[in-house]
């Protein structure tokens, strides 16, 4: 028996979940902490290094005594974090900065420069991140860095992606070199990769700005997969916790790579982690690059599988804005929905309202809702955006299909799908496929399990999925609702390239607003 501590930081707080490898889930709690935006900059948003640490205390103190347990007896502790949320740090890993967290976009030139650079060198790299660097991930965000902190240059050390700069601090280490570095992060957000000899060739990140030069070896380390120790609990963060001195603390990862094995991913899977924004994750025994996709990347999910992200760069956010615009509740807001029929809105709403993360990975896209009238409600528009966002998975998922990605089971994890019915109903009609949604929140689970492995409780990420994966509640598609769905997400197809592509072939899409009615009026016998 033993008993394990999962981590799981977020946007705006840190849960900790301790499991007991045959009791389950012992208890879960959590801490906030608060995310810093500017208003007359939105592309800002950062967060407190010493702060995160401080609530990560709180929860973890609070876990242990809800549990009626002594700190001692817990056996490892692993954790995920959002990505890619980039710190960069002095000498013995002191912060020079808080983490550019995964939701600024203010590197936006930065990611435009690295992927015209890379792709007139034919930079490998790029392909296996679907074409085009975003302005989310870490070489962007550390260029935005260096450019306008010029004088906190001469203190840079390194900088690590939140997930190792967490395991580093908790395990003491003082010695950026020292610190384990998780392929998951660096695979997906830094162009990393074993087939060309981990990160980019120095000579093309210095051609992209001289600040880098040297950069390659500042991140220089051992880059491992979850199924290694990053360190082992330092007395001094041990005694913080309450916990046992010198536990093992398995190398990170991303907080939606984690959430899909705690939601019971094998292959064949696509899990759509929905919360803030839909961060979706499949893994396959053999190795495809997809054309748009976040990333591909052997053994960021599970150690033996190359692990594939996609999502959309706003889901929950976007819900949360209809409601606020509204001056309500999105709980208040959803009251209701479960009577709406497909389509019959007569609306079609792109969900680009943070950008386009995939497939056509452009920042500089906006919210776009089609076929307003004088008598449309905010609950009109918070369902057409419930089925826009399930279009858009449709988008992805299908483009993952085509490139021989096995997409045969789809779950749908993270916060929201918890608590909303109706946006599970209509992903299964979108989709045209039963959808699972685990019965529990998934949310550290994943965590739990490394922590697990790390323990020894159980040979394989697969044995410990079976004994502490919760089960499904599945929504089976309606035929009818199919059948209405597939012929808007026909039109939302038409409208999401030719809007979305500065350079798009032309598109009769003068047809699309008669086309919204036609349907409306059909599904509600006009």
């Amino acid at each position: 028996m033993a008993i394990v501590a999962g981590v799981d930081f977020g946007t705006l707080s840190v849960r900790v979940t301790l499991l007991d490898s045959e009791r389950g889930r012992l208890s879960t709690a959590s801490a906030e902490y608060p995310l810093k935006r500017k208003r007359e900059d939105p592309d800002y948003a950062t967060q407190s290094h010493a702060v995160q640490m401080d609530a990560l205390v709180k929860a973890m103190r609070k876990a242990v005594a809800d549990a009626g347990i002594g700190g001692d007896a817990v056996g490892a502790i692993a954790l995920d974090t959002t990505g890619s949320s980039v710190i960069p740090v002095g000498a013995n890993l002191e912060p020079l900065d808080d983490y550019y967290l995964w939701c600024d976009h203010r590197a936006k030139v930065e990611a435009q420069q690295i992927t015209e650079l890379a792709h007139r060198e034919k930079l490998e790299a790029i392909e296996w991140c679907g074409g085009v660097y975003s302005h989310e991930w870490g070489f962007a965000k550390l260029l935005h860095w260096l450019r306008h902190n010029p004088e906190k240059r001469g203190r840079f050390v390194t900088a690590f992606e939140h997930c190792d700069m967490v395991a580093g601090t908790l395990a003491g280490i003082s010695d950026a070199s020292k610190v384990k570095r998780s392929v998951c992060a660096m695979g997906h957000k830094w162009l990393w990769n074993p087939k060309w000899d981990g990160l980019p060739p120095q000579q093309f990140l210095s051609k992209l700005d001289p600040l880098f030069d040297g950069i390659r070896d500042k991140l220089a380390g051992e880059y491992l997969t979850s199924d290694k120790i990053a360190g082992h609990l330092s007395p001094q963060w041990a005694e913080k916790m309450g916990l046992k001195a010198g536990i093992p603390i398995p190398v990170g990862a991303f907080d939606a790579h984690w959430d899909a094995i705690g939601a019971g991913c094998r292959e064949g899977d696509v899990v759509n982690v929905v919360g803030t924004s839909t961060c979706i994750i499949a893994m396959e025994k053999k190795t495809t690059l997809v054309p748009g996709v976040c990333g591909v990347v052997p053994g960021s999910v599970h150690p033996q599988y190359a692990g594939v992200e996609a999502g959309l760069s706003a889901t929950g956010d976007i819900f949360e804005a209809i409601a606020r615009r509204a001056g309500t509740r999105v709980s208040e807001l959803s009251k209701g929905l479960e009577q709406y029929r497909a389509g019959q809105t007569g609306l079609l709403r792109l969900s680009w309202d943070n950008g386009d993360r995939t497939v056509l990975v452009n920042s500089e896209l906006g919210g776009v809702t089609l076929g307003w009238n004088l008598i449309h409600t905010a609950e009109d528009e918070l369902f057409a955006a419930i089925e826009g966002t399930a279009f858009h998975t449709r988008i992805i998922l299908e483009r993952m299909a085509e490139f021989e990605v096995p997409v045969e089971r789809v779950i749908n994890a993270g916060g929201i799908p918890q608590n909303n019915k109706v946006l599970n109903q209509v992903y299964a009609n979108v989709l045209g496929k039963p959808v699972l949604v685990p019965a529990g929140i998934p949310t550290s689970l994943g965590s739990g399990i490394f922590a697990l492995l790390a323990a020894g409780a159980f040979p394989t990420i697969e044995a410990a999925q079976d004994a502490m994966c919760l089960k499904y509640a599945t929504y089976d598609p309606d035929p009818a609702a199919v059948g209405v769905y597939d012929r808007l997400f026909g039109l939302y197809r038409e409208v999401y390239f030719a809007l979305g592509r500065e350079n798009a072939d032309a598109a009769p899409l003068g047809r699309v607003l008669p086309e919204l009615k036609r349907i409306a009026a059909e599904v509600c016998g006009l």
